[in-house]
Protein backbone atom coordinates (compact mmCIF):
# COMPACT_ATOMS: atom_id res chain seq x y z
CA UNK A 1 0.00 0.00 0.00
CA UNK A 2 2.84 2.31 0.71
CA UNK A 3 4.28 1.75 -2.44
CA UNK A 4 1.38 2.87 -4.28
CA UNK A 5 1.22 5.94 -2.33
CA UNK A 6 4.89 6.86 -3.29
CA UNK A 7 4.06 6.06 -7.14
CA UNK A 8 1.14 8.12 -6.11
CA UNK A 9 2.79 11.26 -5.23
CA UNK A 10 5.45 10.69 -8.13
CA UNK A 11 2.35 10.77 -10.46
CA UNK A 12 0.91 13.77 -8.77
CA UNK A 13 4.34 15.62 -8.87
CA UNK A 14 4.24 14.76 -12.84
CA UNK A 15 0.85 16.04 -13.75
CA UNK A 16 1.24 19.47 -11.50
CA UNK A 17 4.54 20.25 -13.57
CA UNK A 18 3.74 18.82 -16.83
CA UNK A 19 0.22 19.20 -17.01
CA UNK A 20 -0.43 21.50 -14.79
CA UNK A 21 2.35 24.03 -15.15
CA UNK A 22 2.20 24.38 -11.79
CA UNK A 23 5.66 25.84 -10.44
CA UNK A 24 8.42 23.03 -9.34
CA UNK A 25 9.14 23.99 -5.96
CA UNK A 26 5.49 24.62 -4.86
CA UNK A 27 4.66 21.35 -6.60
CA UNK A 28 7.15 19.24 -4.84
CA UNK A 29 5.93 21.37 -1.23
CA UNK A 30 2.39 20.05 -2.17
CA UNK A 31 3.53 16.55 -3.01
CA UNK A 32 5.09 16.20 0.07
CA UNK A 33 3.50 17.45 2.46
CA UNK A 34 0.12 15.34 0.91
CA UNK A 35 2.42 12.06 0.38
CA UNK A 36 3.56 12.46 4.44
CA UNK A 37 -0.12 12.92 5.77
CA UNK A 38 -0.87 9.30 3.53
CA UNK A 39 2.18 7.84 4.94
CA UNK A 40 0.88 8.40 8.23
CA UNK A 41 3.56 11.32 9.33
CA UNK A 42 2.23 12.86 12.18
CA UNK A 43 0.45 16.19 11.14
CA UNK A 44 2.61 17.84 13.79
CA UNK A 45 5.39 16.02 12.18
CA UNK A 46 4.92 17.03 8.73
CA UNK A 47 6.47 20.01 8.59
CA UNK A 48 9.62 19.26 10.54
CA UNK A 49 10.28 16.83 7.96
CA UNK A 50 10.12 19.30 5.28
CA UNK A 51 12.25 21.80 7.04
CA UNK A 52 14.81 18.80 7.94
CA UNK A 53 14.77 17.97 4.29
CA UNK A 54 15.01 21.81 2.84
CA UNK A 55 17.70 22.26 5.27
CA UNK A 56 20.00 19.03 4.74
CA UNK A 57 19.69 19.53 0.85
CA UNK A 58 20.64 22.94 0.94
CA UNK A 59 23.21 23.04 3.72
CA UNK A 60 26.58 23.94 1.94
CA UNK A 61 25.08 23.42 -1.46
CA UNK A 62 23.65 26.77 -1.49
CA UNK A 63 27.22 28.31 -1.28
CA UNK A 64 28.67 26.01 -4.21
CA UNK A 65 25.83 26.94 -6.31
CA UNK A 66 25.75 30.51 -5.70
CA UNK A 67 29.67 30.87 -6.20
CA UNK A 68 29.47 29.31 -9.30
CA UNK A 69 26.76 31.06 -10.82
CA UNK A 70 28.76 34.31 -9.60
CA UNK A 71 31.99 32.85 -11.71
CA UNK A 72 30.12 32.00 -14.64
CA UNK A 73 28.62 35.09 -14.56
CA UNK A 74 31.50 37.43 -14.63
CA UNK A 75 33.30 34.76 -16.72
CA UNK A 76 30.19 35.72 -19.32
CA UNK A 77 29.87 39.40 -18.77
CA UNK A 78 33.53 39.99 -18.77
CA UNK A 79 34.04 38.87 -22.44
CA UNK A 80 36.17 35.64 -21.52
CA UNK A 81 33.91 33.53 -22.79
CA UNK A 82 34.24 34.91 -26.11
CA UNK A 83 37.80 35.30 -25.27
CA UNK A 84 38.46 31.54 -25.35
CA UNK A 85 35.64 30.87 -28.13
CA UNK A 86 37.07 33.30 -30.24
CA UNK A 87 40.81 32.09 -29.92
CA UNK A 88 39.87 28.09 -30.01
CA UNK A 89 38.05 29.22 -33.70
CA UNK A 90 41.24 30.65 -34.81
CA UNK A 91 43.72 27.43 -33.49
CA UNK A 92 41.49 25.18 -35.08
CA UNK A 93 40.57 26.37 -38.24
CA UNK A 94 37.69 25.31 -40.91
CA UNK A 95 38.71 22.07 -41.16
CA UNK A 96 38.61 21.40 -37.46
CA UNK A 97 36.14 23.68 -36.51
CA UNK A 98 33.63 20.70 -34.84
CA UNK A 99 36.60 19.95 -32.41
CA UNK A 100 36.99 23.72 -32.31
CA UNK A 101 33.37 24.41 -30.63
CA UNK A 102 33.03 21.00 -28.90
CA UNK A 103 35.55 21.90 -26.75
CA UNK A 104 35.11 26.28 -26.95
CA UNK A 105 31.13 24.45 -24.73
CA UNK A 106 33.18 21.99 -22.23
CA UNK A 107 35.31 24.46 -20.98
CA UNK A 108 32.88 27.13 -20.76
CA UNK A 109 29.94 25.18 -19.72
CA UNK A 110 32.17 23.99 -16.39
CA UNK A 111 31.47 27.30 -14.80
CA UNK A 112 28.15 28.57 -16.85
CA UNK A 113 24.79 26.96 -16.12
CA UNK A 114 23.32 25.75 -19.10
CA UNK A 115 20.61 28.01 -19.88
CA UNK A 116 23.34 30.82 -20.08
CA UNK A 117 25.82 29.08 -21.75
CA UNK A 118 22.97 28.92 -24.25
CA UNK A 119 22.56 31.49 -24.83
CA UNK A 120 25.46 33.15 -24.70
CA UNK A 121 27.03 30.06 -27.14
CA UNK A 122 24.06 29.93 -29.53
CA UNK A 123 25.13 33.17 -31.25
CA UNK A 124 28.65 32.32 -32.20
CA UNK A 125 27.53 29.30 -33.19
CA UNK A 126 24.86 31.14 -35.75
CA UNK A 127 28.17 33.59 -36.88
CA UNK A 128 30.16 30.25 -37.82
CA UNK A 129 27.20 28.54 -39.95
CA UNK A 130 26.76 32.24 -42.00
CA UNK A 131 30.54 32.87 -42.46
CA UNK A 132 31.55 29.62 -43.56
CA UNK A 133 28.13 28.43 -44.98
CA UNK A 134 27.91 24.84 -43.28
CA UNK A 135 24.79 22.95 -41.79
CA UNK A 136 23.64 24.76 -38.86
CA UNK A 137 23.03 21.56 -36.76
CA UNK A 138 26.08 19.72 -37.76
CA UNK A 139 28.29 22.69 -36.18
CA UNK A 140 25.88 23.56 -33.10
CA UNK A 141 25.61 20.34 -31.93
CA UNK A 142 29.19 18.98 -30.55
CA UNK A 143 29.20 22.80 -28.58
CA UNK A 144 25.51 22.22 -27.27
CA UNK A 145 26.28 18.33 -26.52
CA UNK A 146 29.24 19.65 -24.34
CA UNK A 147 27.23 22.44 -22.89
CA UNK A 148 24.55 19.31 -21.86
CA UNK A 149 26.95 16.74 -20.29
CA UNK A 150 28.80 19.70 -18.07
CA UNK A 151 25.27 20.64 -16.81
CA UNK A 152 24.45 16.94 -16.05
CA UNK A 153 27.67 15.37 -15.15
CA UNK A 154 30.13 17.77 -13.63
CA UNK A 155 30.40 19.40 -10.27
CA UNK A 156 29.50 22.35 -9.08
CA UNK A 157 26.57 22.54 -11.47
CA UNK A 158 23.47 22.12 -9.08
CA UNK A 159 22.55 18.56 -9.76
CA UNK A 160 25.87 16.97 -9.85
CA UNK A 161 26.89 18.98 -6.68
CA UNK A 162 23.46 18.34 -4.86
CA UNK A 163 23.71 14.68 -5.51
CA UNK A 164 27.03 14.94 -4.33
CA UNK A 165 26.17 16.44 -1.00
CA UNK A 166 23.22 14.22 -0.63
CA UNK A 167 25.36 10.82 -1.42
CA UNK A 168 28.12 11.64 0.77
CA UNK A 169 30.46 11.19 -2.11
CA UNK A 170 34.20 12.99 -2.62
CA UNK A 171 33.70 16.36 -5.23
CA UNK A 172 37.08 15.80 -6.68
CA UNK A 173 36.45 12.36 -7.00
CA UNK A 174 33.50 12.60 -8.70
CA UNK A 175 34.94 15.86 -10.93
CA UNK A 176 37.56 12.93 -12.25
CA UNK A 177 35.50 10.27 -13.30
CA UNK A 178 32.78 12.59 -15.08
CA UNK A 179 35.85 13.48 -16.46
CA UNK A 180 36.18 10.48 -17.87
CA UNK A 181 32.78 9.26 -18.70
CA UNK A 182 32.21 13.02 -19.95
CA UNK A 183 34.16 13.46 -22.81
CA UNK A 184 33.77 10.29 -24.87
CA UNK A 185 29.94 10.80 -24.42
CA UNK A 186 30.48 14.24 -25.89
CA UNK A 187 32.56 12.95 -28.98
CA UNK A 188 29.94 10.45 -29.88
CA UNK A 189 26.80 12.28 -29.04
CA UNK A 190 28.02 15.74 -30.41
CA UNK A 191 30.81 14.79 -32.94
CA UNK A 192 29.78 11.52 -34.35
CA UNK A 193 26.04 12.15 -34.53
CA UNK A 194 26.16 15.76 -36.04
CA UNK A 195 27.78 14.19 -39.17
CA UNK A 196 24.48 12.02 -39.79
CA UNK A 197 22.54 15.21 -39.48
CA UNK A 198 24.13 17.63 -42.24
CA UNK A 199 20.91 16.87 -44.52
CA UNK A 200 18.35 18.79 -41.59
CA UNK A 201 17.40 22.21 -42.90
CA UNK A 202 17.92 24.94 -39.72
CA UNK A 203 17.54 28.28 -40.82
CA UNK A 204 18.93 30.30 -37.54
CA UNK A 205 17.84 34.00 -37.81
CA UNK A 206 20.59 36.46 -38.77
CA UNK A 207 19.42 38.75 -35.84
CA UNK A 208 20.86 36.15 -33.53
CA UNK A 209 24.34 36.77 -34.78
CA UNK A 210 26.77 37.77 -32.17
CA UNK A 211 27.30 41.15 -31.38
CA UNK A 212 30.69 40.75 -30.08
CA UNK A 213 32.55 43.29 -28.25
CA UNK A 214 35.89 44.87 -29.81
CA UNK A 215 38.85 42.72 -29.67
CA UNK A 216 41.39 45.27 -27.35
CA UNK A 217 38.23 45.22 -24.75
CA UNK A 218 38.83 41.24 -23.92
CA UNK A 219 40.55 39.70 -21.47
CA UNK A 220 43.78 37.42 -22.66
CA UNK A 221 43.59 33.92 -23.03
CA UNK A 222 45.28 33.08 -19.79
CA UNK A 223 43.39 34.99 -17.56
CA UNK A 224 40.07 33.80 -19.23
CA UNK A 225 41.38 30.21 -19.14
CA UNK A 226 42.77 30.66 -15.61
CA UNK A 227 39.46 31.85 -14.22
CA UNK A 228 36.85 29.38 -16.17
CA UNK A 229 38.99 26.50 -15.11
CA UNK A 230 40.74 27.34 -11.99
CA UNK A 231 37.95 25.75 -9.55
CA UNK A 232 37.73 22.59 -11.90
CA UNK A 233 42.32 22.40 -11.83
CA UNK A 234 42.29 22.71 -8.00
CA UNK A 235 39.49 20.19 -7.23
CA UNK A 236 41.69 17.19 -9.51
CA UNK A 237 44.50 18.23 -7.75
CA UNK A 238 43.89 18.06 -4.36
CA UNK A 239 42.14 15.27 -4.85
CA UNK A 240 45.18 13.58 -6.88
CA UNK A 241 47.46 14.67 -4.16
CA UNK A 242 45.46 13.15 -1.23
CA UNK A 243 45.31 10.22 -2.38
CA UNK A 244 48.92 9.65 -3.77
CA UNK A 245 50.96 11.53 -1.54
CA UNK A 246 52.16 10.58 2.27
CA UNK A 247 51.56 14.11 3.40
CA UNK A 248 51.72 14.19 7.94
CA UNK A 249 48.42 15.29 9.91
CA UNK A 250 49.24 18.75 9.55
CA UNK A 251 49.08 18.64 5.80
CA UNK A 252 45.86 16.46 5.00
CA UNK A 253 44.14 19.48 6.71
CA UNK A 254 45.28 21.94 4.48
CA UNK A 255 44.50 20.00 1.61
CA UNK A 256 41.25 18.95 3.25
CA UNK A 257 40.43 22.76 3.50
CA UNK A 258 41.30 23.89 -0.29
CA UNK A 259 39.58 20.42 -1.41
CA UNK A 260 36.44 22.25 -0.38
CA UNK A 261 34.08 22.95 -3.18
CA UNK A 262 32.85 26.14 -1.62
CA UNK A 263 36.46 27.20 -0.52
CA UNK A 264 37.94 26.34 -4.10
CA UNK A 265 35.28 28.46 -5.46
CA UNK A 266 35.80 31.22 -3.24
CA UNK A 267 38.79 31.68 -4.53
CA UNK A 268 38.29 31.25 -7.90
CA UNK A 269 35.39 34.06 -7.67
CA UNK A 270 38.00 36.20 -5.78
CA UNK A 271 40.64 35.83 -8.89
CA UNK A 272 38.02 36.55 -11.43
CA UNK A 273 36.76 39.74 -9.27
CA UNK A 274 40.18 41.12 -9.91
CA UNK A 275 41.38 39.89 -13.10
CA UNK A 276 38.35 40.17 -14.95
CA UNK A 277 36.97 42.96 -13.16
CA UNK A 278 38.86 45.21 -11.03
CA UNK A 279 42.42 44.77 -12.88
CA UNK A 280 40.83 45.75 -16.27
CA UNK A 281 38.84 49.05 -14.73
CA UNK A 282 35.39 47.23 -13.86
CA UNK A 283 34.26 49.39 -10.32
CA UNK A 284 33.52 47.01 -7.39
CA UNK A 285 29.93 48.02 -7.56
CA UNK A 286 28.94 46.98 -10.92
CA UNK A 287 31.35 43.46 -10.49
CA UNK A 288 28.71 43.56 -7.46
CA UNK A 289 25.72 44.14 -9.47
CA UNK A 290 26.46 41.18 -12.22
CA UNK A 291 27.21 38.92 -8.90
CA UNK A 292 23.59 40.12 -7.38
CA UNK A 293 22.05 39.09 -11.35
CA UNK A 294 23.95 36.07 -10.86
CA UNK A 295 22.05 35.04 -7.59
CA UNK A 296 18.54 35.85 -9.27
CA UNK A 297 19.22 33.51 -12.14
CA UNK A 298 19.26 30.56 -10.28
CA UNK A 299 17.23 31.78 -6.87
CA UNK A 300 14.47 29.27 -8.51
CA UNK A 301 16.85 26.12 -9.07
CA UNK A 302 17.73 26.32 -5.25
CA UNK A 303 13.98 26.10 -4.18
CA UNK A 304 13.36 23.30 -6.51
CA UNK A 305 16.64 21.57 -4.95
CA UNK A 306 15.25 22.22 -1.34
CA UNK A 307 11.95 21.03 -2.54
CA UNK A 308 13.15 18.01 -3.64
CA UNK A 309 15.05 17.44 -0.29
CA UNK A 310 11.53 17.76 1.70
CA UNK A 311 10.44 15.30 -0.84
CA UNK A 312 13.09 12.61 0.07
CA UNK A 313 12.94 13.57 3.72
CA UNK A 314 9.31 12.38 3.70
CA UNK A 315 10.14 9.13 2.39
CA UNK A 316 12.76 9.22 5.44
CA UNK A 317 10.75 9.95 7.93
CA UNK A 318 7.61 7.80 7.00
CA UNK A 319 9.43 4.49 7.05
CA UNK A 320 8.81 4.08 3.03
CA UNK A 321 12.30 3.72 2.18
CA UNK A 322 12.82 0.38 3.79
CA UNK A 323 9.77 -1.10 1.67
CA UNK A 324 11.19 0.69 -1.52
CA UNK A 325 14.35 -0.90 -0.38
CA UNK A 326 12.85 -4.73 0.10
CA UNK A 327 11.49 -4.57 -3.61
CA UNK A 328 14.42 -2.54 -5.14
CA UNK A 329 16.53 -5.23 -4.07
CA UNK A 330 14.52 -7.89 -5.59
CA UNK A 331 14.75 -6.52 -9.18
CA UNK A 332 17.65 -8.22 -10.97
CA UNK A 333 19.05 -4.60 -12.22
CA UNK A 334 22.56 -3.64 -11.21
CA UNK A 335 22.58 -0.79 -8.49
CA UNK A 336 23.98 1.86 -10.94
CA UNK A 337 21.69 0.64 -13.74
CA UNK A 338 18.65 1.17 -11.05
CA UNK A 339 19.97 4.46 -10.63
CA UNK A 340 20.13 5.37 -14.19
CA UNK A 341 16.46 3.95 -14.87
CA UNK A 342 14.71 6.16 -12.35
CA UNK A 343 16.32 8.98 -13.17
CA UNK A 344 15.60 8.18 -16.92
CA UNK A 345 11.88 7.35 -16.18
CA UNK A 346 11.34 10.47 -14.40
CA UNK A 347 13.42 12.79 -16.33
CA UNK A 348 10.88 11.32 -19.56
CA UNK A 349 7.83 12.41 -17.70
CA UNK A 350 8.96 15.69 -16.00
CA UNK A 351 11.60 17.31 -18.32
CA UNK A 352 13.95 18.87 -15.72
CA UNK A 353 16.93 16.84 -15.59
CA UNK A 354 17.62 18.49 -12.44
CA UNK A 355 14.26 17.53 -10.84
CA UNK A 356 14.95 14.08 -12.23
CA UNK A 357 18.39 13.65 -10.23
CA UNK A 358 17.34 14.94 -7.26
CA UNK A 359 14.07 12.94 -7.40
CA UNK A 360 15.51 9.88 -8.19
CA UNK A 361 18.46 10.25 -5.52
CA UNK A 362 15.67 10.75 -2.97
CA UNK A 363 14.22 7.27 -3.84
CA UNK A 364 17.90 5.93 -3.99
CA UNK A 365 19.26 6.89 -0.63
CA UNK A 366 17.89 5.37 1.65
CA UNK A 367 19.25 2.19 -0.16
CA UNK A 368 22.99 3.02 -0.11
CA UNK A 369 23.89 1.44 2.88
CA UNK A 370 22.90 -2.06 1.43
CA UNK A 371 23.80 -1.67 -2.05
CA UNK A 372 27.34 -1.26 -1.42
CA UNK A 373 28.36 1.10 -4.97
CA UNK A 374 31.20 3.89 -5.17
CA UNK A 375 28.87 7.15 -4.12
CA UNK A 376 30.57 9.06 -6.69
CA UNK A 377 29.23 6.29 -9.74
CA UNK A 378 26.33 6.88 -8.21
CA UNK A 379 25.71 10.55 -8.65
CA UNK A 380 27.32 10.08 -12.22
CA UNK A 381 24.50 7.28 -12.93
CA UNK A 382 21.59 8.86 -11.74
CA UNK A 383 23.12 12.36 -13.76
CA UNK A 384 23.79 10.16 -17.02
CA UNK A 385 20.15 9.17 -16.22
CA UNK A 386 18.30 12.77 -15.86
CA UNK A 387 19.57 13.49 -19.63
CA UNK A 388 17.60 10.96 -21.27
CA UNK A 389 15.53 12.01 -24.26
CA UNK A 390 14.54 15.54 -23.57
CA UNK A 391 11.76 15.83 -25.43
CA UNK A 392 8.46 18.37 -25.34
CA UNK A 393 8.10 19.11 -21.68
CA UNK A 394 11.67 20.10 -21.39
CA UNK A 395 12.78 23.68 -21.75
CA UNK A 396 16.26 23.15 -23.28
CA UNK A 397 13.90 21.19 -25.99
CA UNK A 398 11.83 24.21 -26.93
CA UNK A 399 15.01 26.75 -26.48
CA UNK A 400 16.78 24.23 -29.41
CA UNK A 401 14.18 24.15 -31.81
CA UNK A 402 12.85 27.85 -31.63
CA UNK A 403 17.03 29.05 -32.18
CA UNK A 404 17.70 26.86 -34.68
CA UNK A 405 13.76 27.26 -36.28
CA UNK A 406 13.02 23.40 -36.26
CA UNK A 407 10.50 21.26 -36.53
CA UNK A 408 9.39 19.03 -33.61
CA UNK A 409 9.78 16.02 -35.81
CA UNK A 410 13.77 17.43 -36.82
CA UNK A 411 14.12 18.83 -33.01
CA UNK A 412 13.81 15.18 -32.24
CA UNK A 413 15.79 13.28 -34.26
CA UNK A 414 18.49 15.70 -33.61
CA UNK A 415 18.32 16.84 -29.69
CA UNK A 416 16.38 14.36 -28.27
CA UNK A 417 18.65 11.55 -29.82
CA UNK A 418 21.56 13.61 -28.50
CA UNK A 419 20.88 13.60 -25.31
CA UNK A 420 20.13 10.07 -25.67
CA UNK A 421 23.22 8.81 -26.58
CA UNK A 422 24.93 11.73 -23.97
CA UNK A 423 22.82 9.21 -21.27
CA UNK A 424 23.35 5.55 -22.50
CA UNK A 425 26.84 6.57 -23.40
CA UNK A 426 27.29 8.35 -19.52
CA UNK A 427 25.77 4.98 -17.81
CA UNK A 428 28.06 2.29 -20.60
CA UNK A 429 31.10 4.68 -19.24
CA UNK A 430 30.12 4.22 -15.12
CA UNK A 431 29.88 0.72 -15.37
CA UNK A 432 33.36 0.62 -17.40
CA UNK A 433 34.92 2.07 -14.28
CA UNK A 434 32.85 0.34 -11.71
CA UNK A 435 34.13 -3.01 -13.90
CA UNK A 436 38.08 -1.49 -13.50
CA UNK A 437 37.24 -0.92 -9.68
CA UNK A 438 36.04 -3.98 -8.77
CA UNK A 439 38.03 -6.38 -10.92
CA UNK A 440 41.58 -4.90 -11.62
Amino acid sequence: MHLLLVLFGILLLVVLISWGKVNAFLSFLVVSILTGLLLGIPFDKIAGAVYKGIGDTLGQLAIVIVLGAMLGKIVAESGAAQRIATTMMNTFGEKYIQWALMITGFIIGIPLFYNVGFVLMVPLIFSVVYKYKLPAIYIGLPMLASLSVTHGFLPPHPAPAALVGMFHANMGKTLLFGMMVAIPAIILAGLFYSRTLKHIVARPLEGLVAAEKPDDQLPSMSNSLLCSLLPVGLLMLTTIVSQKANLPAGGLAVLAFFNDASVILLLAVGLATWLLGIRRGMKVPAIMRIYEGAVKDIGMILLIIAGAGALKEVFTASGVSKEIAVVLQEWPVPPLVLGWLIAAIIRVCLGSATVAGLTAAGIILPLMSRLHVDPNLMVLSIGAGSLLFSHVNDGGFWMFKEYFNLSIKDTIRSWSVMETIVSVTGLAGVLLINYLMVYI
